[in-house]
């Protein structure tokens, strides 16, 4: 605080601390904060809230183990709720989609922080940013149009003789994990950049005069060092990716559901906004629990997230 209010005087800084005041209780705080009230109210006529029947209970949130479905893992068949598949899906997709953009990231992070010529970084970094300047509805529907049956991939794959007809690509989770990959795969590249680039090249050199293969120099040195970098984009990833809902709404396929699809629908479709308030609130508090056991069993603290 004492750094703000010598950068920026007294009455510049008031106003920066009044204003992000504003922006986390009225937009963040406040909308949360009804939104978990309502998340315990049923879902009644208008002539009845307030009335003997609007009380608060559970009942919301335990309309996540109503209605089961079949399923089998490993030749085992199991029967488990509609809606917790679908947030176990969700997840789990969420968690590949994680580690895929770390495995294209951290190679690209690395060549930029300490191999990619100082001169040509800035041109790098605004090629990366380009996609950005187009929306995400845009760049949602260029990949439905590119993984169509007969879209220009497959036109492109039978044309230099890579496939004999036509994959199709939008079915299941393909087509969503895709476009999750490129559109958050940007959130994962700059915090593991900005980690290596403070890597002092020296311990890369003495590493290698020793006689360190590559991947123990990434292992011992490069990757203890990114940590923070990596697991702030990891958490950015996932939770953008389990949060989503414009990319799986757009290249889903009658297989795949996502768990924001399916708040939406209750929010929208059924008009039942207090269970939906209660799925909201499941998703997020189940998330952050998920995130918080990873930290743990990767020995992740908040701090390190927080650089």
């Amino acid at each position: 605080m004492r750094d703000l209010i010598r950068r920026y005087g007294t009455g510049l800084s008031t106003i920066i601390c009044l204003l992000t005041a504003f922006w986390l209780v009225m937009l963040v705080i406040v909308p949360n904060m009804t939104l978990f009230e309502q998340s315990f109210r049923p879902y009644l006529p208008v002539a009845e809230i307030g009335g003997p029947r609007d009380v608060y209970s559970l009942s919301n949130y335990g309309k996540v183990l109503e209605g089961s479905v079949e399923r089998s893992l490993f030749g085992i068949g199991f029967t488990i709720p509609v809606r917790v598949l679908t947030f176990t899906l969700t997840i789990w997709y969420s968690i590949v989609v994680t580690v895929i953009c770390f495995l294209l990231a951290y190679p690209l992070a690395y060549y930029m922080a300490k191999i990619a010529n100082p001169r040509a970084l800035p041109t790098l970094i605004l090629l990366l940013f380009v996609p950005l300047w187009v929306s995400e509805v845009l760049r949602a529907f260029a990949w439905w149009i590119i993984l169509a049956l007969k879209g220009p991939l497959n036109s492109l794959l039978l044309f230099i003789g890579a496939i004999e007809k036509p994959v199709r690509w939008i079915a299941d989770y393909d087509a969503v994990m895709i476009g999750l990959v490129y559109t958050y795969v940007l959130f994962m590249i700059f915090p593991i950049y900005n980690a290596i680039s403070s890597l002092d090249r020296n311990q890369i050199e003495a590493a290698e005069d020793l006689g360190a293969p590559w991947w123990r120099i990434h292992w011992r040195i490069v990757l203890p060092h990114a940590k923070p970098g990596i697991a702030s984009g990891s958490v950015i990833v996932f939770m953008l990716s389990a949060g989503s809902l414009l990319v799986p709404s757009v290249l889903k396929s009658p297989n795949s559901q996502w768990f924001t699809e399916t708040i939406n629908e209750t929010f929208n479709d059924a008009l039942d906004w207090n269970t939906a308030s209660a799925y909201a609130f499941l998703l997020l508090i189940l998330c952050t629990l998920f995130v918080t056991l990873a930290m743990w069993v990767f020995r992740v603290k908040l701090s390190d997230i927080a650089k």
